[in-house]
């Protein structure tokens, strides 16, 4: 198959038919159907590049798409006990088995035409949460014991202050939390680990497994569960842990890496993995890296997190990228 032609220019408008045609040709289509694919495919050359770049975007998207369609999957059944439906055979009843190429129309046919909507791992996460802020939204609010928690964008936290403790669980994302001392210790508990107070204004984040700490001020003792004694850290320290080991503090820029409160996201030398998961928190819909190679490369610099595009356009002349945008909703990287 031919390359995407540099030299035809393609609307969003005929990018988003092609992709359209590619989902109405791939199932046994009508002579009907067939039929006006081929006097669309004749009307324009531009309809023809569209529907090759259709052609190489569903190509290389089929292994991504069945990942994110068995994410999806699971998210949703996790969804639908966590509403406890009357109907308990209904979430117990396994999705069927999608082949690769129904599992690239699921993923990029029904995430373009709902966008947002489906993304069911959002919803198990936001149904137990208390406090959620939106993609491209940085929020902070204000606990009942005056401390501060600033969410970082499309993040997810849930408040226990019960039984003599203030437990805080971060369910998405990431937060900031600026702690007031009451008497009462104050644990945040992310994933496999724990994260507590003893005076401090830091970050935790999450992470694939586990969990990242940062320390802007103060002190924290973070332990995974079931593993050795907690590691304490100070001012300008961070440590990771997942449900075995905690990792020895490392000196860092804390002023720096938690500059995303003032609007910037900035890296020395991260994988472009990195950087485009942190991206996708504030754009609306989905930024999809199809490339590992590409995903391992990496990258500095200061980028503004308000313009997640700007930032793509940056990211794409130094690394060298190809781009396209579906429907406004989902951003695919190669």
């Amino acid at each position: 198959m031919k390359a995407p032609s540099e030299f035809i220019s393609v609307s969003q408008d005929q990018h988003d038919a092609a992709l359209t045609w590619l989902s109405r040709l791939h199932d046994q289509p009508s002579a009907a159907v067939q039929a006006d694919f081929s006097r669309w495919l004749q009307t324009d050359p531009a309809h023809a590049e569209a529907y090759a770049q259709a052609q190489v975007l569903w190509e290389l998207s089929e292994e991504p798409a069945m990942r994110l369609a068995r994410a999806d999957d699971a998210a949703l059944q996790a969804l639908l006990a966590a509403m406890d439906a009357p109907e308990p055979t209904r979430r117990r009843r396994a999705l069927p088995r999608w082949s690769a190429g129904v599992a690239m129309a699921a993923c990029l046919v029904l995430m373009i035409s709902v966008g947002m909507g489906w993304q069911p791992q959002r919803w198990v996460d936001d149904l137990g949460a208390d406090y959620v802020s939106a993609p491209g939204q940085v929020r902070t609010v204000t606990l009942a014991d005056q401390s501060q928690i600033t969410l970082d964008a499309d993040s997810a936290i849930a408040v226990d202050f019960k039984r003599g403790e203030r437990h805080v669980q971060l369910r998405r994302g990431a937060a900031f939390f600026q702690v007031t001392h009451t008497g009462a210790p104050f644990v945040v508990d992310a994933q496999a680990g724990q994260t507590r107070v003893l005076g401090t204004q830091f970050e935790v984040r999450l992470q694939a497994v586990g969990a990242q700490v940062t320390v802007l001020s103060g002190k924290v003792g973070v332990s995974a569960v079931g593993a050795q004694p907690q590691q304490v850290l100070t001012a300008g320290q961070r440590v990771t842990y997942d449900e075995r080991t905690t990792t020895v503090p490392a000196m860092i820029d804390s002023e720096n890496q938690l500059a995303w409160r003032q609007g910037w996201l900035n890296y020395y030398r991260a994988p472009l993995a990195d950087v485009i998961s942190d991206l996708s928190r504030y754009y609306p819909g989905r930024i999809v890296l199809l490339n590992d190679q590409l995903a391992a490369k990496r990258v500095s610099g200061s980028f503004p997190s308000n313009d997640p595009h700007a930032v793509l356009d940056a990211l794409k002349s130094v690394v060298g990228f190809e781009q396209y945008e579906l429907l406004g909703r989902v951003i695919v990287l190669r």
